[in-house]
């Protein structure tokens, strides 16, 4: 048969169909992120307190950061906080480890990527997500605090988001500490030289970040933040993360 005298649907019904294709795929994928949102949210609601740590994902096993990390997710959670990373190598884990060894839940939120991420095998709770907003939520939502390594534009962009949150009010106050002051001096004068001479934020901002280096030390600037309410989120800091 010759094709050229096949019939060709062009015009408006061509481009009706497609409409409608596309429409349908559209939901699917909505359904697809409200699935992930309720599989996690009912998976990690009973995680609590727990303390969000982010940092790179090459970071090799005998960096010092990667020891600090692991020491850091260890004292934690022998303190009682679950851990919640990345669940990808490097600094992710470092803190499924520290956290896997000590007495509370060590909780790895995996991305789905091109050239996929393999989970780490210290974790107790495995959660996978194809979206990354999703999952930046997730690490937001059942956060009691943040710890934060030395990592490259996928960890600043996690810190960065978290202050985001905390400056505008659109999330609780949490302790948002960074850990590798020699890393951080860099930005954080920046902030100072740039941000704040420029009036891009005001001064008082730069109080929301911590500058910790002790592993200890960092466990005690948590416990210290809480020590006058407890860890119990209060009704308007639940309202607060309900309107993320």
């Amino acid at each position: 048969m010759n094709k050229d005298k096949l019939p060709k649907i062009t015009g408006p019904q061509s481009s009706t169909a497609q409409g409608a294709a596309g429409t349908a795929r559209e939901a699917w994928r909505i359904l697809g992120i409200m699935s992930e949102f309720v599989e996690a949210t009912d998976r990690l609601n009973a995680i609590r307190p727990a303390v969000t740590i982010f940092g790179s994902a090459r970071t090799a096993r005998d960096s010092e950061y990667y020891l600090l990390t692991e020491t850091i997710a260890r004292l934690l959670s022998d303190a009682g906080f679950g851990v919640i990373s990345g669940g990808g190598p490097g600094v992710m884990e470092a803190a499924n480890k520290g956290a896997f060894a000590g007495k509370s839940p060590s909780v790895g939120l995996n991305i789905q990527l091109p050239m996929e991420q393999k989970g780490n095998p210290y974790q107790d709770v495995s959660q996978s997500f194809r979206h990354f907003f999703v999952r930046k939520y997730m690490f937001v939502r059942f956060a009691t605090a943040y710890v934060v390594l030395p990592g490259g534009f996928g960890t600043l962009d996690e810190v960065l988001e978290a202050l985001t949150l905390i400056q505008t009010g659109k999330s609780p106050r949490i302790p948002l500490i960074l850990v590798g002051s020699r890393f951080w001096a860099g930005m954080l004068d920046w902030f100072r030289t740039q941000l704040v001479a420029e009036g891009m934020i005001s001064p008082e901002d730069l109080e929301l970040i911590q500058v910790i280096d002790e592993p200890q030390d960092i466990v005690a600037a948590i416990f210290k933040h809480y020590e006058t309410r407890g860890f119990e989120r209060l009704p308007e800091e639940h309202e607060l993360l309900l309107n993320l």
